[in-house]
């Protein structure tokens, strides 16, 4: 397979898999909610490094910085659908966005008394 068609194939895959998701929500919130949690995405992007032949230490770096760097996120998941209800959808999103960073930020710090350096 040349390098092309790889790359063409890990954007389609990758492409499908969010559409599905996004698809599944429309019928039902909850399961499209679960296979959105699942990790499919660093799942995907841990199969392409290993097929590309990457290094089993930038494999395992990879799954280790993601753990840390979705603890961070989760504050938005619960803020969003609360801000929802009460600004518009762009506003909601926007704000819930900018309390991540912040949460970022703070996490960050945080670990970094521990020796995990994010930043």
């Amino acid at each position: 397979m040349s390098s092309f068609s790889f790359l063409a194939a890990k954007y389609l895959i990758t492409a499908a898999l969010v559409v599905l998701i996004s698809e599944v929500v429309k019928h039902t919130g909850k399961y499209g909610a679960l296979i959105a949690a699942l990790p499919v995405v660093t799942v995907l992007v841990l199969i392409w490094l290993y097929i590309e032949g990457q290094p089993i230490e930038k494999i395992s770096d990879h799954a280790w910085y993601t753990f840390w760097y979705v603890v961070p996120t989760l504050p938005m998941f619960l803020l969003f659908p609360f801000l929802l209800s009460r600004l518009n959808f762009w506003l909601a999103l926007g704000a819930s966005a900018g309390v991540t960073v912040i949460s970022f930020g703070i996490f960050a710090l945080l670990v970094r008394e521990i020796g995990i350096e994010l930043l």
